[in-house]
Formats: C-alpha cells, structure tokens, sequence
C-alpha cells in the first residue's frame, strides 16, 4: 500500500476503472469484477457520475456504474474499500448537472452517495476545471462537504499544471482544503503530463493517480500493423476512443514493444510498471473486462 500524501489513506498500487461498466460489462459481471478485485488486494474503487460506458453520450444521465458499485460494497466493511467518485462533466439538463458550482458539488454528491449505498466517498474528485464559477465558489462547497464527512478528501482531474496551481492559491488565499490528488492522463503513448503537471504535484506534495495508462488498450501489444482489430477490443468495439492507427503509431508502438522485450516483461506490464515509476504517482487506474486482466496486473508487480 501508498500512502497519499496528507492524509490517512493509504492506495493499492492498482486503482480498479469502472469506465466501461454497464456496457460492455453488464452489470452482475461488473459486481463481481469488483468483488474479486478488492478481495485480491485492490482497495481503491475509482468511478464518476457520468460513467455508463460505451452507452454514453454528452449530457446523458450516467449513474450506472456508480449503482453497480453499490451493489458490489453491499455488506462489506466500509473501511476496507476506498471510492473516489467525480463531479463536473455534464450529466443532464439542469444548471447543478454540469460543472462545479457550489449548488453542482452538494446536488451531485448526494446523488453519487445515493446510488453507491454509502454516506461518504474517499475521494471526491472535480473531474474538469470549470470556468463558469470562481475557485472559491467551488472550494468553499466542497470544504462545507469535508465538514459535513460526506467526503473526506478531493482531488482534481484533466486539470493542466496552471489550472492546479491556480486552484492551490485560490484556496490558500482563502483559508480553504487543498486538493490531496491529481488524476491526469499519462501513458507511454500520452507523455505530456511529465513536463509541468507532476513535478507540480511532486513539489507540492500531491499524489499521482493517472489513468489511460494502456492507452485504451493500444499499449497491452494486441495491435498489430497490418492486422484487423482484436475481436473484444477497444478498437473493434469503439474505434472512435482510440488514437488514430496510423504508421506513425504503429512505429511508437513497435519501439515500445522492443522496450519491454529489453526488460523482460509483456508490453502490458511494461506500461503499467512505467506509469508508477513516474514522479508522485501512487496508483495506477486500470479498467477490466475480465479477471484475467485483474490478475496481469497484479503480475505486473511482482
């Protein structure tokens, strides 16, 4: 287990993705992916309002995998299982239905504690910056949250190193919680969080929980040039959400490959073990289907 910084949390170094649950992972396989991951030693459930999986479009109501959740922790120790749920992107018609305004934050929370069955979430994240309202609007909601105990610590996502360090002075000018993790996009494939955003987070003691860290699958060595996509694939299933396939990827890929092979390892358990490498990086999200996929990643650790 990582301790994250400033806190009394402490993270497997494997974050359990719940994006694609609901569709394609129906919902009584997606409680037992999460069943057999905790009981593997995964303790950090990471999920959002919006997701529903491939069945999302812009503005729909989400809530799906956040039920699924639920279902999952049903009976469980509470103490043994970390959730980090999310707020910002837009999942209706309402004003409270996007963004981070204060009436956003207390509305969409008791929502995501609503269908996750629990009275408090680990990690609350501001999934996107939101423009529309000022830091200390948003800040001063989710401190009042603090206090109430429906969560007990947040967190930012997609946030670039000048949107956090901004939002770090709104709240030290104003007496306010600082977030305690970072969760940004960061693969082999997608580097461009390593320039500014982690040594940010590394200076200012802000833990690192990436996701996209198979890069929607490009980065598990199932792509091959030339070849179709892999049946059960991202590629097959929602080629929009991948990269485009061109040369020029097949060639990053390829000397990624040759990387791997140098350390003895897939290339799976090469991108994972290169994400945790990288500065302030406490856990790594991965996504399954299976739990084959649950136990490479375990594997890639060892």
């Amino acid at each position: 287990m990582n301790p994250i910084p400033n806190t009394d949390l402490s993270v497997s170094p494997i974050t359990l993705g719940t994006m694609t649950y609901g569709n394609p992972v129906a919902f009584d396989d997606a409680v037992d992916l999460t069943r057999y991951a905790l009981a593997q030693g995964i303790n950090m459930i990471d999920t959002a309002n919006m997701y529903e999986g491939y069945d999302r479009v812009p503005g729909s109501a989400g809530g799906v995998a956040e039920r699924i959740i639920g279902r999952a922790i049903q009976g469980l120790d509470r103490r043994g299982v970390l959730i980090a749920t999310k707020l910002g992107m837009k999942v209706g018609d309402s004003p409270e239905d996007a963004g981070t305004s204060a009436s956003a934050v207390h509305t969409q929370l008791s929502r995501s504690l609503e269908r996750l069955g629990t009275d408090y979430v680990d990690l609350y994240y501001l999934h996107c910056p939101d423009p529309s309202v000022s830091l200390e609007e948003t800040l001063r909601a989710i401190d009042e949250e603090l206090r109430r105990g429906r969560i007990r610590y947040y967190g930012v996502s997609n946030y670039s190193a000048g949107q956090l360090a901004a939002l770090l002075a709104a709240a030290d000018q104003n007496g306010l919680p600082r977030p305690v993790a970072c969760q940004p996009p960061l693969s082999l494939l997608k580097q461009e969080a390593l320039e500014e955003l982690l040594p940010l987070c590394r200076r200012e003691n802000i833990a690192v929980i990436p996701y996209q860290i198979y890069q929607g699958g490009l980065l598990t060595g199932k792509y091959r040039r030339g070849e179709a996509m892999p049946a059960g694939s991202r590629g097959a299933e929602m080629p929009g959400w991948l990269m485009a396939r061109d040369d020029a990827l097949y060639d990053k890929l390829e000397e990624i490959q040759r990387q791997a092979d140098a350390r003895g390892m897939s290339m799976s358990h090469y991108a994972l073990r290169w994400a945790l490498e990288q500065p302030a990086v406490v856990s790594a999200i991965v996504g399954v289907k299976r739990r084959e996929q649950i136990d490479s990643a375990l594997a890639a650790l060892a």
